[in-house]
């Protein structure tokens, strides 16, 4: 089991390494595209844009922190080969380097939370860059027969002077259309307003937030003799619980309107943080003592059946990975 799935390990990580390189080409195809056929950028990839472009630290540290997350499981699985002392001795490593350059994100961003990921996101589909960069090539100088009037799901390129429009919506998509050109409060607010700073109690709740996974994997380290002890799964839970409930109260102490008062990205933020809160039933004593025992129980019902026997194969698969590896559930 353990050659496969380091096969398939390596070829995900190489993958998500290859998509970094891939999103910087993007990015700079997308700055060269005119102003009315760049997408509307999110308020996330806004903000993140900013730091990396005003900032080259912040994009240094920030592409270190994305590619140890993305080979990290890779790691912990080479190091098991040689031990479960060397395994935990290189999570512990791991999860410190991460929680350094999270710490250095902090400083470098004035004291603004983190957001996951700390990269801009692809929000272009690679194909449509294809119209107007080929359209270059067909262009003389002076004034293009209609035959050469190229339509696609950019819009239109004006022949004489190699400009696109936009193509217009579909008469069932009016509103959606409209309410996308549409700004709102966070659309106008310059990138670096949409995170408050954080003081006081606030920066304490982050610097818990960002210390978790060190605190949490020493916990493991100690108790690996004893997988279903409740000790380290507690201890790692309480502290996020109580980073989370000590950010609550400082928003409701500083921020006008309290949790009402946030931007969209610090409420999107607080989202994902919210679900990832789940993942706790993927981790330590809990999956030992319960969730372990309704996966196989699951699985086991759905073998022998047709199609159904897929999902539970999938369902056993990952059931290793988690039973075996502490970055297979981590979030951050």
């Amino acid at each position: 089991m353990y050659a496969p799935s380091s096969i398939l390990i390596g070829i995900h990580s190489g993958v998500q390494l290859l998509s970094l390189y891939h999103d910087s080409l993007l990015a700079r195809a997308i700055s060269r595209l005119p102003g009315i056929q760049k997408p509307h950028p999110t308020s996330h990839n806004r903000y993140t844009q900013f730091w990396t472009q005003k900032s080259p630290i912040y994009k240094r540290i920030a592409l270190i922190l994305r590619m140890v997350q993305y080979t990290e499981l890779l790691w912990e699985m080479a190091a098991k080969r040689k031990g479960e002392r060397v395994r935990w001795r290189v999570v512990v490593l791991l999860e410190v380097v991460k929680a350094v350059c999270r710490l250095l994100l902090l400083r470098s961003t004035n004291s603004r939370p983190l957001l996951s990921p700390p990269l801009p996101e692809r929000e272009l589909d690679p194909s449509k860059l294809d119209g107007p960069s080929s359209g270059g090539d067909e262009m003389h100088q002076g004034i293009e027969s209609p035959s050469s009037i190229r339509f696609d799901e950019l819009g239109w390129e004006m022949p004489r002077t190699g400009l696109w429009l936009p193509k217009l919506p579909d008469s069932s998509d009016i509103s959606d259309y409209l309410l996308s050109k549409v700004l709102t409060a966070d659309d106008i607010k310059p990138p670096k307003v949409l995170l408050h700073r954080v003081t006081g109690q606030g920066q304490l709740a982050e610097c818990l937030y960002i210390l978790r996974p060190v605190l949490y994997a020493l916990a493991m380290q100690h108790y690996s003799g004893d997988k279903k002890s409740w000790t380290p799964w507690l201890f790692g839970l309480s502290i996020e619980y109580g980073s989370r409930q000590l950010a609550k109260k400082d928003f409701h102490e500083r921020v006008a309107g309290g949790l009402r008062g946030l931007t969209g990205l610090e409420r999107e933020e607080l989202k994902k943080r919210g679900w990832a809160f789940g993942w706790w039933a993927m981790r330590g004593a809990f999956y030992e003592n319960i969730t372990k025992s309704c996966l196989q129980s699951v699985a086991g019902k759905l073998r022998n059946k047709p199609l159904l026997d897929m999902v539970g194969g999938v369902i056993e698969d990952y059931e290793y990975l988690w039973d075996q590896y502490y970055f297979a559930s981590a979030t951050m």
